[in-house]
């Protein structure tokens, strides 16, 4: 018998994190048929003995996958190949479900609304005192509508659940092109959009994103929104939209001018320092310089 939803896990050199994420998945409150995908992205294989210690004995099955050749877009796509179900979940290796309901409110907003992705909200969360711990926190975190319902924008991969049939049967479905720089699930939600997809928020669908050290800086949070910045630019060069990418390289002007000046006169004048404006400049330079070459690297080959 085919599970009714597939919760899929991809990770990378992070066994502890798994066994965080699948324990939070096999809390759920929910009588669906349930299978849970890891997909290990590692080329010597890290996760493997972790899922195997987890799978003996539980209420639902776990499905290990081994993808050697290391690629944010090579990892989901190898683990919707494993998947069975029709609604897919996609569940990061550094998130957990806040709640034993996390799971049915993304099942219940897919059921009323019959969209195509649903979206949940994120909680971005450091352990211990670091710098600038509020505006990092919050570059982790995603927010939405109060209420649950159908939207007209689209989030990230982590804490979302997409019916396969339709937009999301293509092969490969996320771009390879992409492994190294992200944004592979940016450039297939926004076409699903353009396409017609229907687009749903689940309000109490929340997940918490425990940010690890090496990510918890200035500068990887900089690094990362520079790359943001760069996508509008880069999805209307992909669909040669040359009109749009004049427009999103003007408002990137304006953006690191405004903001860049602002982080600056508080420079001077010594007022305190606001990442947030920093951040701000940071996504308006992305608009400008979206070239091929200059995107920042944080996945695949180049974190090995």
């Amino acid at each position: 018998m085919k599970p009714d939803v597939s919760v899929v896990i991809p990770t990378f050199r992070r066994p502890d994190r798994i066994k965080r994420a699948v324990n939070s998945v096999l809390a759920q409150k929910i009588h669906a048929l349930v299978e849970i995908v890891v997909l290990d992205n590692d080329p010597d294989a890290s996760a493997r003995d972790m899922v195997r210690s987890l799978a003996a004995g539980i209420r639902w099955p776990i499905v290990y996958g081994h993808e050697p050749e290391p690629g944010v877009a090579n990892a989901r796509n190898a683990a919707m190949k494993l998947a069975q179900a029709k609604l897919i979940v996609f569940l990061d290796d550094d998130e957990t479900a806040a709640s034993e309901n996390w799971l049915e409110n993304l099942l219940d907003v897919q059921a009323q609304t019959g969209a195509d992705l649903v979206f949940g909200p994120v909680q971005g969360r450091v352990e211990g005192n670091v710098p600038h711990k509020a505006y990092i926190e919050a570059r982790f975190t995603r927010e939405g509508p109060e209420q649950s319902g159908l939207i007209d924008t689209y989030y990230g991969c982590g804490n979302s659940l997409l019916k396969r049939a339709k937009f999301f049967s293509d092969s490969p479905i996320f771009d390879p092109a992409m492994n190294e720089i992200g944004g592979e699930d940016d450039a297939l939600f926004s076409k699903a959009l353009a396409d017609g997809a229907k687009i749903a928020w689940a309000a109490s669908a929340l997940v918490y994103e425990e940010i690890l050290p090496e990510r918890a800086t200035l500068s990887y949070s900089l690094s990362k929104a520079f790359a943001f910045g760069q996508g509008p630019s880069q999805t209307c060069w992909q669909r040669r939209k040359i009109f749009g990418v004049i427009y999103w390289m003007a408002v990137g002007l304006g953006q690191f001018c405004v903001f860049g000046g602002l982080y600056a006169l508080r420079w001077v004048v010594r007022a305190k320092k606001r990442p947030e404006l920093l951040d701000r400049a940071a996504q308006g330079l992305g608009k400008l310089l979206w070239f091929k070459g200059l995107e920042p690297r944080f996945y695949g080959a180049s974190a090995l």
